[in-house]
């Protein structure tokens, strides 16, 4: 199948051919008809992709603050190798679907497969939408109307904010196409509507729907325009959806308005507002997001956990609904808005020139017969060492950033890569010279040529995985964590016991680093003190990491990896553990942490996981204290050791080991040998990890099997 993406590196709108995505539970596959391209979203994509660097950072002046602190603690390479990836990575283009559902997800009762619907896929000839973006399209409504459905929903989620009466003036400034379609519903409300635009044509089509219009450029003061249509009392309320870079557009709305009037910005412009012109009139201002409540909640949209109606009358979806059931009744009519009707294949007639007059709304058409394929070819040169190949599943920016980069440097053979979606994938598999993309990693399960499997997707799909790899005969790696629950873990324990002749191994990449390597060198096997302070980082709490039942929390999903550091310094396994939490009611997955572990060799270790911190100091320090010695360990940088005879520093540029990780496995598939970690220690870490949550649940020591 094939999907619109823009490829932010070189600039270029490309069509894609992909594997078609795999349905997930709580979404539905949909085989799309047509779509609606969003001229003014979609050209601001465009032409930031076409900008130069110096340009980009201009138009994103807080991630250059971002990559500036990175700099400072990580260093400059490993920076400039993060923001080039990132800009490796194409957007998908689009958000205004139509098509009929082919596939139905579990926990999926509201659509059935042949059902016409709209929803925010992306231009792609097959999307997997949750089933709260998803509305069905009534018989009377043309696939062409339906496309506005989405587009319509952004400007009726602003009038509901605005909360207009029966007789109110109402001012839209920017008369695109939200601003007409935002006009035409306010109209149907019942309001006495002014629009305004710099647009002669877009004006034309609005007074033919009864609107009030005028334009700047010709007709003079907008602001007393308004005051003399209303008796100098002014608007009742202003909708602004128009894009402008200053804040004017603020000014004149505040200036239009009546007392204690409403303003609300549902396009893009400056935000500098003056105190003053809201202050004399007592005025309300508010940003609409969206398309309605339930955007950008990760519980409603793709856990399927809609809000009572009693309560959230108004979600997304059923403003979805709503535009659909105008358009059905005729109070809605987008069909004077069509501009031009484009086949797929020549999409280019849209995206070559997204400033020409003339265009409101572009619709994509799309081929009524289609490949189905979850796999695609990737055309490449083999490589010719030995037979074991490499499938990886999951094609995130941890994947596209590190592990991809540190495979290629050992020549891996690498058959596939595996996403839900299918782009990550066949993105990722473009960039190493993959075989094969593919959304279905059955298929790596199913190649006996595959020996080895990679797996990097999200944390709660790690145990399910890592049981089927086994069950395939795979040896597999898994990123951290091996798995979320103590249930997982004894399932993967009687399994491996199962597969003697199989591997597992899991991310714990900071014990291959060459500075973890001298470390352990130095240091013996004596019982030593160990300090380890990760400089973690603020994630919100809506993030999924942070989800106990999706990531795990930080703890289990992250500081597992300082666990294993420790563990693999101390040479000795953890026999007891303490976590203690800030603040006086500590959660379960809170992030700033102290963790105090005790060894069978008489190890102390204290891992301080902080997410409170600057992000301009170093995110990781480890301390180690042993026979009168001191080895300081700073952001994997900087070895210092104090009371070491013949050594006294080590440095480089950054180096957490993945390169050396990747090296030691792709050299094991190769040519056999011992796992990379013991198993034992694995478990051992893993249980610790638990034991974490467990402790600060029970707020005592919680000693291991």
């Amino acid at each position: 199948m094939r999907q619109i993406i823009q490829d932010l590196k070189s600039g270029q709108t490309i069509l894609e051919e992909i594997p078609m995505p795999q349905v997930r539970e709580g979404c539905v596959l949909i085989q799309t008809t047509r779509s609606l391209v969003s001229l003014g979203t979609e050209r601001m994509l465009v032409e930031f992709g076409k900008a130069n660097l110096i340009d980009k950072a201009r138009q994103q002046p807080d991630k250059v603050k971002q990559v500036l602190d990175k700099i400072k603690s990580d260093g400059l390479m490993p920076t400039l190798e993060a923001v080039f990836n990132k800009l490796g990575l194409p957007l998908p283009l689009g958000y205004c679907n139509v098509g009929k559902v082919i596939a139905v997800g579990k926990g999926v009762t509201s659509f059935q497969i042949g059902d016409r619907v709209a929803s925010n896929g992306n231009h792609a000839e097959v999307v997997c939408v949750p089933q709260n973006l998803v509305a069905k399209i009534s018989d009377n409504v043309s696939d062409e109307e339906a496309t506005f459905t989405i587009i319509g929903s952004i400007g009726l989620q602003g009038i509901r904010l605005l909360q207009p009466t029966l007789g109110e003036t109402v001012v839209v400034i920017g008369m695109g196409l939200i601003g007409l379609v935002t006009a035409e519903l306010l109209k149907a409300n019942g309001c006495r509507v002014i629009g305004i635009d710099f647009d002669q044509q877009k004006l034309n089509i609005a007074k033919e729907k009864g609107i009030i219009t005028f334009n700047p450029s010709t007709d003079g003061d907008s602001i007393k325009f308004v005051l003399e249509q209303t008796e100098q009392i002014g608007a009742d309320g202003v909708i602004i959806t128009a894009s402008a870079k200053d804040d004017e557009i603020i000014h004149q709305s505040a200036e239009m308005s009546r007392k204690r009037g409403k303003v609300v910005l549902v396009g893009v412009v400056g935000l500098n507002i003056r105190r003053d012109d809201f202050y004399k009139k007592e005025l309300s201002f508010q940003v609409s997001c969206s398309y309605g409540a339930g955007r950008y909640d990760e519980n409603y949209e793709n856990k399927g956990q809609d809000y009572p109606i009693a309560y959230v009358r108004w979600t997304e979806k059923r403003n979805f609904e709503s535009i659909l059931y105008a358009i059905s009744s005729g109070s809605l009519d987008v069909k004077p808005l069509i501009s031009e009707i484009v086949p797929l294949n020549e999409y280019e007639k849209i995206y070559g020139d997204m400033k020409k007059g003339g265009v409101i709304a572009s619709i994509l058409k799309y081929p009524e017969q289609i490949k189905f394929d979850t796999k695609v070819k990737i055309e490449t040169a083999n490589f010719t060492a030995s037979n074991g190949k490499l499938g990886i599943i999951g094609a995130g920016n941890f994947t596209t950033a590190t592990v991809l980069p540190a495979l290629q440097k050992t020549n891996a053979k690498i058959k596939y890569i595996a996403s839900a979606q299918g782009l990550s994938a066949k993105i990722a598999a473009k960039k190493v010279n993959t075989e094969y993309a593919t959304s279905d990693y059955k298929e790596i399960l199913n190649d006996d040529e595959v020996n080895t499997v990679l797996i990097t997707t999200r944390h709660n799909a790690h145990a399910k995985m890592v049981l089927e790899c086994l069950d395939a005969d795979k040896n597999v790696f898994v990123e951290k964590p091996l798995c979320l629950t103590e249930t997982q873990l004894n399932e993967i324990i009687e399994t491996y016991k199962q597969k003697r002749n199989l591997t597992i191994t899991v991310g714990f990449n900071r014990r291959f680093s060459p500075f973890a390597v001298k470390m352990k060198q130095l240091l013996g096997s004596s019982p030593m003190n160990i300090v380890a302070t990760m400089n973690a980082g603020f994630i919100p709490a809506d993030v999924w990491v942070q989800d106990m039942q999706v990531g795990g929390g930080r703890i289990i999903g992250e500081a597992c990896h300082f666990i294993d550091l420790c563990s693999y310094l101390a040479g000795s396994k953890v026999v007891s553990v303490c976590m203690n939490s800030l603040g006086a009611n500590p959660a379960e997955n809170t992030d700033n942490v102290s963790i105090l572990l005790k060894y069978e060799n008489g190890t102390n270790a204290v891992i301080n996981y902080f997410a409170n911190g600057s992000k301009a100091y170093s995110k990781e320090r480890i301390e180690v204290y042993s026979q009168e010695r001191t080895l300081v360990l700073d952001n994997w940088k900087e070895l210092i050791a104090y009371g070491f005879k013949r050594f006294s520093k080590m440095k480089s540029r950054q180096d957490k080991g993945h390169a050396s990780q990747f090296a030691l496995l792709n050299e094991r598939i190769q040519n056999g040998g011992e796992a990379l970690i013991p198993f034992d220690s694995i478990v051992n870490t893993t249980q610790a990890s638990f034991a974490c949550i467990e402790s600060l649940k029970t707020k005592q020591w919680i000693n291991l099997d």
